[in-house]
């Protein structure tokens, strides 16, 4: 019997900058992990403006720096992620409200959550837009997004053990 695969599609406003950086934190975290056969990962916008581009120059070097590869492709979230993924992760508040908004019924709505909610230093209640920040900004992303996917890692590692069917 094959395993089913826990989707998860990462969200910010463009898709350029904190999304494509949790893709590519969470895979290598997977990866080490072991669970790369369990966990698909993704990343989309709220808004289409960069479709079609790579993550941000600026993104994509900062996380070089810390060994992380940037691939995606900026896309927008459309209403069949709702259906394809079993969590969809915003990156604040105004994303969240977004991505409710966006939600075609209840039990979409219930698979929206926060990165920060599963942060495990609690230092922040989102993951900032870095986008017209210098290179603190960039840094702090990455910092943030680290200990958040570590802790949905964590997270997740509890429900797949703990899920018969899996």
């Amino acid at each position: 019997m094959k395993e089913e695969k826990v989707r998860l599609l990462f969200v910010c406003l463009g898709n350029i900058c904190r999304s494509p950086s949790a893709e590519a934190v969470m895979k290598r975290l997977v990866k080490d992990a072991g669970l790369g056969d369990r966990i698909e990962i993704d990343s989309a916008g709220i808004a289409g403006y960069h479709e079609g581009d790579r993550a941000d120059s600026r993104m994509r070097a900062h996380a070089a720096r810390r060994g992380y590869v940037l691939d995606s492709i900026s896309r927008p979230v459309c209403t069949e992620d709702f259906f394809d993924f079993d969590l969809i992760i915003g990156m604040d508040h105004r994303n969240i409200d977004d991505l409710k908004r966006k939600a075609p019924d209840l039990e979409s709505v219930e698979k929206i959550h926060q990165m920060t909610e599963y942060s495990r230093n609690k230092l922040y209640d989102h993951v900032p837009d870095p986008y017209y920040s210098g290179a603190e900004g960039f840094e702090l992303v990455l910092d943030l997004l680290e200990d958040a996917c570590a802790g949905l890692l964590e997270f997740m590692n509890l429900s797949l053990s703990s899920n018969p069917d899996n």
